[in-house]
């Protein structure tokens, strides 16, 4: 499997970067875009990089609602986009009540693309898999929000997911923000897919501090034997650092590309 950063929030070598999170995917002879950051770095990057989105990308995935993955669709059309249906729910921040949710209406999503939406997993391919809706199971993730919807009700994300991709029968998860926590995510991934080895783990996993939340997941990563973790996007410095003190993980950066 094959993955390319195309928007991430820390820039690498000649490449853009912003507060965002897009990735290129490919897997099982599909090439899937999961989420396309807020503005058109996700395609200027990939035009550096040689890649067309437009003719390449066979599958778009929207990891969540969020501005800061899905306001980039504005920037690419006629594509099959997969996501969960409370994708398009309007939400703040309950701090000062700014807008971040998506930009682009679900009638206006679905003039623009196949849209295609479920609160349950979807197999794209025998290898790929969309964990839509991550049931919240452990007492440590997922406890509180600083979102609320229009209506004022506390916001802790539901349409939050994921991808699951098998390779050599070990499990590759990468996922948007974890909102749903990212330990439910893997453990989720795990029971939709049927293989119980996790051999990477990539993407924004939304640890602000080195908190019992933070000291909690890299137990389980490590009680999960993971061979290779990225935090990413919304992971925090005092959470990246002690996940390379942990792991000795590489920092990722736009334009990278990983081969796992």
């Amino acid at each position: 499997m094959k993955l390319t950063v195309l928007t991430e929030n820390v820039a690498g070598g000649s490449f853009c970067a912003e507060h965002g999170l897009s990735y290129l995917i490919e897997h099982d002879e599909k090439t899937i875009l999961l989420d396309t950051g807020h503005s058109d770095v996700f395609l200027k990057n990939a035009s550096r990089l040689g890649f067309n989105l437009n003719e390449q990308v066979d599958q778009i995935v929207l990891s969540h609602g969020h501005w800061d993955h899905g306001d980039g669709l504005r920037y690419i059309q006629n594509k099959p986009l997969l996501t969960h249906p409370k994708s398009f729910m309007k939400r703040f921040r309950k701090h000062d009540h700014t807008n971040l949710g998506l930009r682009m209406s679900r009638q206006e999503v679905e003039k623009q693309f196949d849209l295609q939406v479920s609160a349950t997993p979807v197999q794209i391919s025998k290898h790929i898999f969309f964990l839509a809706e991550i049931p919240r199971v452990n007492n440590f993730e997922a406890q509180m929000t600083a979102f609320v919807d229009e209506n004022g009700n506390e916001d802790f994300v539901p349409d939050d997911s994921a991808l699951a991709f098998i390779e050599n029968e070990a499990l590759i998860i990468v996922t948007g923000c974890s909102h749903s926590g990212i330990c439910n995510i893997c453990e989720y991934a795990k029971k939709i897919s049927g293989v119980n080895h996790i051999k990477t783990v990539i993407g924004g996993f939304h640890l602000k501090q080195n908190n019992l939340q933070t000291k909690e997941t890299i137990n389980y990563f490590m009680r999960e034997k993971v061979e290779t973790i990225l935090p990413s996007h919304c992971t925090d410095l005092p959470a990246l650092a002690a996940f390379q003190n942990q792991f000795s993980n590489p920092f990722v950066k736009t334009g990278q590309t990983h081969q796992f």
